[in-house]
């Protein structure tokens, strides 16, 4: 049979479920899951995976800098005038006078003291650790070559991998180190469907990523609320 003459091309447009009252999936209902998935096999697995990246720290470098060639400048500019028969620097004399008669258990000397040890602290965790908490390591497929994904970047790609699954509304990304948080809006489909997608896009999302170490996966997903 031929088609009538002037007749266009049609799609079936998703129907809208009726919810029954008192069914848990109306407008107040949520579904959650957690899923976890084993990382692939790298180069580098033998020698215990791959750390994060470590911070450059030029802002803490640049101060400590300045503040050691202050402080080691004036007391070069003073020694030097002793050694030139000059009376030393009113400063140093009243500090070296403080030091002498000030007491230990003085409030200012505590401060100084508290001071002090906050920022040798500050110093050796920052020397300690490796920083770069946004960079997320990536598996090397050569071993002279290492990648790093930002947290951002990852969580916009899996952001748009959840917006093609059917019947979600609107997804709320939040990628961690060990852990991707998802909480999707559905306005159609079942929730228990829709979750079941999401848990596996997501999955494929996160191994299509290349993390040196995949996170856990965890999908809320939900009824959107009502407008008024």
């Amino acid at each position: 049979m031929s088609e009538p003459q002037g007749s266009e091309s049609t799609w079936r447009m998703p129907v809208m479920p009726v919810m029954e009252k008192g069914s848990e999936s109306g407008a107040l209902g949520q579904s959650a899951s957690a899923s976890d998935y084993e990382p692939l096999h790298t180069v580098d697995d033998e020698d215990g995976g791959q750390g994060r990246f470590w911070s450059v720290r030029r802002v803490p470098a640049g101060i400590l800098a300045v503040l050691v060639l202050v402080v080691a400048g004036a007391f070069l500019y003073d020694i030097a005038a002793v050694r030139a028969h000059r009376p030393a620097m009113h400063w140093r004399r009243e500090l070296a006078r403080q030091l002498a008669e000030q007491p230990l258990d003085d409030t200012w000397v505590l401060v100084g003291a508290g001071v002090a040890a906050a920022l040798g602290i500050w110093l050796i965790v920052l020397a300690a650790t490796p920083g770069l908490r946004d960079v997320l390591p990536m598996r090397r497929t050569h071993s002279d070559v290492r990648a790093g994904l930002h947290r951002g970047a990852a969580a916009m790609a899996l952001r748009d991998r959840a917006m093609e699954v059917a019947g979600v509304q609107s997804v709320r990304v939040r990628m961690g180190r060990k852990k991707v948080d998802v909480r999707a809006v559905s306005h159609f489909r079942e929730l228990d469907d829709v979750r079941a997608d999401l848990d596996a896009t997501l999955a494929d999302g996160i191994r299509g990523l290349g993390l040196a170490r995949p996170a856990a996966l965890s999908v809320h997903v939900a009824r959107p609320g009502r407008k008024g």
